[in-house]
């Protein structure tokens, strides 16, 4: 009786686009990340291209409780994620900066959707798929390394997490952590599986980086997947040295 009410429930859910799933490893890609980290004994995350703090959120929800530092350059996300962090002693939001290969200024490329902005122009085949992405402004922003800001917050942190998600900017964030990246348990960086945006390197570049830098690919979650044609074409790839 149970799991006719159940099937149905399920072909109900689904006829109005919801589908749900058990909160477990292999069913679920929140409780993926967060079992990682808790088997790896996380106790501080980085979150660099935090936005509005999406991500930092769902570890909290999905019950990471240990600390985090969220850097975002854009000032309106900035202002969301630090008024979100203000109520956890745990989260902290340092000042508005960009996170690059050196120290200066910036500029950013606005998208209309917050979460595709990036340093990087925009290539047609991302504003086909998401045309709500396409960008609408510019702003500056304060440039860090991340060898620059990392000291002020490791403390006694164990087993450090970098995650990183700059949309296509990956590249100049790992130049800038030659000095951090040893010290990090663990990475969490987007991958793109076709370009995106100019100058990008694609998904294979980056995990070739970091597995020269002993760090093993652990997971691959899928981020940004066509609407139409269901292609994958960027993923959360989680990394962690072994």
């Amino acid at each position: 009786m149970l799991d006719g009410l159940t099937r149905s429930l399920k072909k109900v859910l689904l006829s109005a686009g919801i589908e749900v799933r058990r909160f477990a490893p292999n069913t679920s890609p929140s409780a993926q990340l967060v079992a990682a980290l808790r088997f790896n004994k996380i106790d501080l995350v980085f979150d660099i291209g935090a936005n509005a703090g999406q991500f930092a959120k769902e570890l909290r929800n999905d019950g990471y409780n240990g600390r985090i530092v969220s850097f975002e350059p854009l000032t309106t996300a900035h202002s969301i994620v630090k008024r979100g962090s203000q109520f956890d002693p745990n989260w902290q939001v340092p000042e508005r900066c960009a996170i690059g290969a050196q120290v200066g200024e910036i500029s950013l490329n606005i998208s209309g959707n917050s979460v595709s902005s990036s340093v990087l122009p925009m290539l047609s085949s991302h504003r086909n798929a998401a045309p709500d992405s396409a960008y609408v402004g510019t702003e500056l922003a304060p440039l860090n390394t991340f060898d620059t800001v990392a000291r002020r917050f490791l403390g006694e942190a164990q087993t450090p997490h970098l995650k990183i998600d700059t949309q296509g900017y990956e590249w100049p964030d790992l130049d800038g952590a030659v000095e951090s990246l040893p010290l990090m348990r663990g990475v969490i960086i987007e991958l793109s599986l076709l370009p995106l945006y100019g100058g990008r390197r694609l998904w294979r570049k980056c995990a070739d980086r970091l597995a020269a830098d002993e760090f093993v690919l652990w997971a691959i979650l899928p981020v940004f997947v066509g609407p139409i044609d269901g292609r994958t074409l960027q993923m959360d790839g989680i990394f962690f040295r072994q």
